[in-house]
């Protein structure tokens, strides 16, 4: 019986071995600025619009794995130079900027809509089965789950296999009317205002903008209540949009988005979750979905 005390005694004596050195902060860029190439990806041109302002660029990514119908009509539309010479007609403070044809209520002005459908069924979730999903860490208290998928903010019910694209800062959406099919996709809107997440699964999404929101967000606000200028004269023309894929080479804008499925962007969830730079004193130790930045960067050589 001495033994095993004596060795008990010799164990709870033993010095401790050296504590591990906690590593060192990483701000959200100083991860970014260390990550390797293969955490980014270049979009497929053919769900990239470009939308043409007297301002600049508008970079839109389309989201064909939620909203496959409204998609190839959006294509259809930016092939057949729909949008040319439209503009945006409602600027909704703390909401959206919404653009395509003003007269298409009047049947006497409205643009022809060419070879596009009539005619769609909504699309306001999809099945999760099948779909990658990189879950974020916290609650929402809008979906049981939320992370991303095919690079887009979203929400997943896993019970009911479902999943949709969130209303997050900068998505684009298809306006409708009150029928829930009745949108197709020529009236487009972006969210420009707090991420208005109540109209999750009851609007089709068909993508978000990567590059100029700045030159949406700062256009001058309509009247109250609802943003539709009265005067046509302070509509913003849009000169173009069109399908990246048809789009010389020498004129696009090459982007690289990144990946949501590296460690370097659970890291950056991480970073931004639980600030620890000088200016934060209380680190937070939450992050809403909307709150995740998707990072844009021009290509690399």
């Amino acid at each position: 019986m001495t033994i095993p005390r004596l060795l008990l005694l010799a164990c709870l004596l033993a010095p401790l071995p050296p504590a591990t050195a906690a590593a060192p902060y990483r701000s959200a860029q100083q991860i970014l600025d260390a990550s390797p190439a293969a955490d980014w990806r270049t979009p497929d041109p053919d769900n990239l619009l470009y939308m043409e302002l007297d301002a600049g660029r508008v970079v839109i990514e389309l989201a064909p794995g939620f909203a496959p119908e409204h998609v190839a009509n959006i294509r259809t539309l930016a092939r057949e130079g729909f949008w040319d010479g439209t503009g945006i007609y409602r600027v909704q403070d703390n909401f959206v900027a919404q653009f395509g044809d003003a007269d298409a209520d009047d049947p006497t002005k409205a643009k022809r809509l060419g070879a596009a459908r009539t005619r769609l069924p909504a699309e306001f979730e999809r099945d999760a089965a099948g779909l990658a999903f990189d879950l974020l860490p916290d609650p929402d208290g809008w979906s049981p789950q939320v992370g991303f998928a095919d690079g887009f903010a979203a929400g997943r019910d896993a019970g009911a296999g479902k999943a949709w694209m969130a209303h997050c800062y900068g998505v684009v959406g298809a306006g409708r009317n009150l029928e829930a099919d009745s949108s197709i996709g020529a009236e487009l809107y972006v969210v420009i205002g707090q991420s208005p997440r109540q109209l999750d699964r009851n609007i089709t999404q068909v993508g978000r903008v990567l590059q100029g929101m700045e030159l949406l967000s700062a256009l001058p606000r309509g009247p109250e209540p609802m943003g539709f200028y009265e005067d046509p004269a302070r509509r913003t023309p849009i000169r173009a949009v069109r399908l990246v894929s048809e789009v010389p080479a020498a004129e696009r804008t090459p982007l690289q988005v990144l990946r949501t499925d590296t460690a370097t962007f659970r890291d950056m969830v991480e970073a931004r979750r639980n600030r620890r730079d000088d200016f934060y004193k209380r680190p937070a130790g939450h992050i809403d979905l909307c709150n995740v930045p998707l990072p844009v960067r021009a290509a690399k050589d």
